[in-house]
This record gives structure tokens, C-alpha cells and sequence, in this order.
């Protein structure tokens, strides 16, 4: 009986454990935090540390991040209706092939995607302290 109750304890255990770990991996997956873009103050910080930048270099360094960040911005912005265009096609395209049900359920889908999306625009760099 004691042999029992230990392994159902254990079992029990063992459990909570692959459920925690399921739940905190879905949490962070869905939620965007274990696959979020680098943290601009810590690279500059590392190069900082690393390669024993003076004060001015750390300014420089921090100016030509900006810079990077800008025209990484207005390339986005160039090239998103391009890829837009390229969504659209394809869900056209898409919808042509589905019956009514189908097609129902993808519009549905669409617009989840789609929110997702906007959520998931990436937010402007806050600019480098120090």
C-alpha cells in the first residue's frame, strides 16, 4: 500500500511538472517573450564592455544605431505594401479553390491572422540610453 501512495505521489509530481512547463512554454511562445528582437542599450552595452569603448565612441556607436534604426524603418515602410500585395494574392487565390464553409472558416482565419499581425508590428527602438 505505501509502495502505492509513493508512486501515485511521484506520478502526481511528475505531472505538475511536464504541465508547468507546457503552460510557461505556450505562455512565453505565444505571448512573444522568448522570441523578441535584441535589445539595442545591450548591445551597446556588450560592445561597450567588450571592446572598452571611450565615451565618445559609445556616442558614436550610439548615433550609428539610430542611423541603422531609421533606415531599417523606411525600408520597412517601402517594401510592406509589396508584401501586402503578395498576402492578398494569395488569399485570392485561396478563397477561388474553397467551397462556402470553407471559405467562411478562412475569412475567419484571416482576420485572426491579421490581428495578430498588428499586434506583432514591431514597435519603434527606443532610443540607446545612457
Amino acid at each position: 500500500m505505501k509502495r502505492r501512495a509513493y508512486v501515485y505521489f511521484t506520478l502526481i509530481f511528475v505531472l505538475g511538472i511536464v504541465i508547468g512547463a507546457a503552460g510557461m512554454y505556450s505562455y512565453g511562445w505565444y505571448t512573444g517573450h522568448w522570441h523578441r528582437g535584441f535589445s539595442r542599450r545591450q548591445v551597446i552595452d556588450y560592445l561597450q564592455k567588450e571592446l572598452d569603448l571611450s565615451q565618445s565612441q559609445t556616442q558614436q556607436l550610439r548615433q550609428i544605431i539610430r542611423n541603422m534604426d531609421q533606415k531599417e524603418s523606411e525600408l520597412r515602410d517601402q517594401i510592406a505594401p509589396q508584401f501586402q500585395a503578395i498576402r492578398e494574392e494569395t488569399r485570392a487565390e485561396t478563397r477561388k479553390i474553397l467551397n462556402a464553409q470553407q471559405l467562411e472558416k478562412f475569412n475567419e482565419m484571416v482576420k485572426r491572422w491579421d490581428a495578430n499581425r498588428k499586434k506583432a508590428v514591431r514597435q519603434p527602438p527606443s532610443p540607446p540610453s545612457k
